[in-house]
């Protein structure tokens, strides 16, 4: 006998989703995506900028320099002046095997009403397109003296054990009291940015920038036109300032080192000796004296390139 309906099997077909199911978990799969999509950037962002830092390329030539020396020179300053600073750095440089570079502040378009001393940056881009094998650039102030040559950088503060025990961690970036602080649990292998502070705020006349990619991407930002055209107070000092207090892939390179390992100061600075030169000091700075209209820069230096090259006759001699 026929029967009008099918029988039920003791093995029904598997559970089929409806197709209005399947559409709302596809539509909203769809809306996700750019989220998902977003936050993946975000690591791999992270992790590319965290990083240890290589060389542009894995082989440098030879008699490729460890170092680049860079000193801006002004138009304002004297030709005795700046033969006295070429001769300074280039003494230094011989010592140890690194190169120099003296660009001039009117080599670079600064745009309209842009005070000089922004030529720092791109002073810096520029030696790391002429040496692209050099693992560090070491930028200098035209207002500073090298007063103790005999130590190269990388015994004083490059090599990653040394630095690590220079680094001054959980420190407000802009003292007193910057809610950012510089990281604690940095390595020195990590670091790509070397710089001091004085009492007024992070002091950039003299700092170490090893080359690579993550250098290149902060130069370019420090010398964004949007910077450069906002009237900050100390100019390139104060943008550099923001950028590392506000950007943690600029923060997540830079070591802190106490003031003289780098940059003693030749004068007080906020009513503080800490970080006053003292003979045998690296380097005498003397911040401060090319802004400042009742002082003179040469006539301030002069005592002291006596006494440094006193120090270096005296040592020919011996």
């Amino acid at each position: 006998m026929q029967f009008p309906y099918p029988r039920k099997t003791s093995q029904p077909p598997a559970y089929q989703p409806s197709r209005a199911s399947t559409f709302q978990r596809r539509r909203t799969l769809r809306n996700l995506a750019p989220y998902i999509a977003g936050i993946l950037t975000l690591i791999l962002l992270f992790v590319y900028f965290l990083r240890p830092s290589t060389p542009t390329t894995t082989r440098a030539p030879p008699g490729t320099p460890p170092v680049v020396l860079v000193t801006t020179l002004d138009a304002k300053q004297s030709e005795h002046y700046k033969a006295n600073i070429i001769e300074n750095r280039k003494d230094y440089a011989s010592r140890h095997g690194y190169s120099t570079f003296f660009p001039n502040t009117t080599d670079y378009d600064l745009m309209s009403g842009v005070p000089s001393s922004w030529s720092t940056v791109p002073a810096m881009r520029h030696a790391l397109t002429l040496y692209p094998h050099t693992p560090w650039i070491f930028y200098l102030t035209s207002t500073a003296l090298i007063m103790n040559p005999s130590q190269p950088l990388d015994l004083k503060v490059l090599d990653p054990r040394k630095l690590e025990s220079l680094m001054i961690v959980d420190r407000p970036v802009v003292p007193p009291d910057s809610v950012i602080k510089t990281f604690s649990h940095l390595k020195g292998e990590r670091i790509d940015f070397i710089l001091t502070q004085d009492k007024e705020g992070l002091a950039g006349g003299s700092l170490l920038l090893r080359n690579g990619e993550w250098a290149k991407f902060f130069l370019d930002a420090w010398y964004d036109p949007l910077y450069r055209s906002y009237n900050f107070q100390k100019a390139e000092g104060h943008a550099l300032e923001h950028i590392v207090q506000w950007h943690g892939t600029v923060l997540s390179k830079l070591a802190l080192v106490p003031q003289r390992v780098l940059n003693g100061y030749t004068k007080e600075v906020a009513g503080s000796e800490e970080g006053r030169y003292q003979e045998g000091d690296f380097v005498a700075n003397f911040h401060g004296c090319a802004r400042d209209p009742k002082r003179n820069c040469e006539m301030e230096m002069k005592p002291l390139m006596v006494r440094w090259q006193e120090l270096r006759d005296g040592e020919g001699r011996r």
